[in-house]
């Protein structure tokens, strides 16, 4: 049986450039690694992506009856959500944009399977 539990940030305010090298780190390792590698990853979107880790985790634990000790990161990914345009005074009576970007970041994991 193929079960998966997922779980979606969405509308995170940082910019998912910053975001995917961090996904990157933990695609495909096994759930504690892949906590152990976040928690010491400097940066903010570390501590983001580890939260949806733990809460995709909670999801396989409580709702699918998953064996925590068997679970790996199957997918994660962040894709770019809406940006918010906002304006500012620019020299000589300019005014100059700034995009304040977001991000949609999801988690699935899945049980390996033991042969």
């Amino acid at each position: 049986m193929n079960m998966e539990a997922k779980a979606i940030a969405k509308y995170v305010r940082m910019s998912p450039i910053k975001l995917i090298s961090v996904a990157d780190l933990v695609r495909g390792k096994d759930l504690k690694e892949a906590l152990t590698i976040l928690k010491f990853t400097p940066g903010k979107g570390s501590e983001i992506v580890e939260k949806v880790v733990k809460s995709a985790a909670a999801n396989a634990e409580n709702n699918f009856n998953m064996n925590p000790d068997a679970l790996y990161v199957a997918e994660v990914y962040a894709h770019k959500g809406p940006t918010m345009k906002r304006w500012r005074a620019g020299a000589q009576g300019r005014a100059s944009k700034i995009l304040k970007r977001t991000s949609h970041v999801g988690v699935t994991l899945k049980e390996r399977v033991k042969e």
